[in-house]
């Protein structure tokens, strides 16, 4: 059990606790103005050993910069694209602010204070990233028993306005085909097959079942501080995609006496594709020279296709397994509202069912 007792300073009289730690080693808090306050304490403490909870004070007087290498350090399953990501985070927004702030000090109060200065500089999508690589960081020291609690948990973030998806027609999407001449087949793969530009970037020929008319989607490169990282989907599963006739018709004369382990669409050395300089050489000049929307970018033509496969009667299972989405859940918050003229089929349908008329309901979900 603890113990309290009285001490004298220039300040008057204070108390202290000495109690044992779970692990039977003798320590002590002291300062308390208030016998009252010791006896709190000391009834907490107990309490926390019993439940299991407890957590020594010193474990909280880690700097959180330390606490921060720590926990990147152990994300042994991260792509190179979200490493880099979260260590832009830590080094740009969070580090600075709180790299020598132990971790005992970083109260909720301190955290809205940071969240206010850095709304008057950054987007709301950026705030909220940062934001979550903090959380996580504070997550771990609760799982290693640093702090009882995540002061992050539950802070007020701005609103992110989302921009309207936009979805091209299949009239503007072969007309931005024709303005892109030789590079006309990739635009037709990314509209109606839904790849990812980084998985588009390496598809080998291999990869290229036109008997089935599939195309093995399971890898992917990146640009990720300026070098090229390969890896697997974003999901890391691949997936078979079906592949519309007329662009297998494409694809044949494409690969023609290619080797297996030729890129589908390499850069002008032969090299997997980037985003940057496809832009810049060649799609915003076709964007701009055809019926597309202003600043129709690369991934825009992958909503593009889930609108397509909507129209052409997928359901959201089918649309999850074909653009590689984790969930169905996903698919369905992304692309859900695509469904909405469903909704007048289905009650005519029900109100044939009612009047026991012949119906034919097509699942759609």
């Amino acid at each position: 059990m603890a113990t309290i007792e009285s001490y004298e300073t220039k300040a008057g009289k204070r108390y202290r606790v000495r109690y044992r730690t779970p692990e039977r080693t003798q320590t002590q808090k002291r300062g308390f103005k208030t016998k009252r306050q010791a006896q709190d304490f000391a009834a907490t403490v107990e309490v926390e050993k019993l439940t299991g909870s407890y957590i020594p004070p010193s474990a909280g007087r880690i700097k959180f910069g330390e606490c921060a290498e720590m926990w990147i350090s152990g994300k042994v399953n991260l792509s190179a694209s979200t490493r880099s990501r979260y260590r832009s985070a830590l080094d740009v927004h969070i580090l600075p602010a709180f790299a020598v702030v132990s971790l005992l000090d970083l109260n909720r109060e301190r955290l809205r204070k940071w969240v206010t200065v850095m709304c008057e500089t950054s987007s709301a999508a950026t705030v909220r990233k940062n934001v979550g690589v903090l959380h996580q960081v504070l997550d771990q020291a609760v799982a290693d028993s640093r702090i009882v609690a995540n002061p992050a948990a539950g802070l007020d973030l701005p609103t992110i306005a989302h921009s309207e998806r936009r979805y091209l027609t299949v009239e503007e999407v072969e007309d931005l085909a024709i303005k892109a001449g030789t590079n006309g087949t990739l635009v037709y793969t990314l509209a109606y097959c839904g790849l990812r530009f980084g998985e588009a970037a390496a598809l080998q020929v291999g990869d290229v079942d036109l008997d089935r008319q599939r195309l093995r989607v399971h890898r992917s490169v990146t640009v990720v501080d300026s070098k090229l990282v390969h890896s697997s989907t974003k999901s890391n599963v691949g997936r078979d995609v079906p592949v519309p006739g007329f662009l297998c018709e494409q694809l044949v004369k494409r690969l023609e006496g290619r080797s297996v382990e030729s890129l589908v669409f390499p850069d002008s050395r032969g090299g997997p594709m980037r985003a940057n300089n496809v832009r810049r050489r060649w799609w915003d000049v076709a964007v701009k020279a055809s019926t597309a929307p202003p600043g129709l970018t690369p991934h825009e033509l992958r909503h593009t296709c889930a609108s397509l496969a909507i129209t052409a009667g997928a359901n959201i299972k089918t649309l999850q397994r074909m653009l590689g989405h984790a969930s169905a859940a996903l698919t369905l918050d992304r692309y859900g509202h695509l469904f909405d003229d469903d909704l007048g089929m289905v009650a005519d349908k029900l109100d044939k069912l009612a009047r026991r008329e012949p119906v034919s309901l097509r699942i759609v979900g």
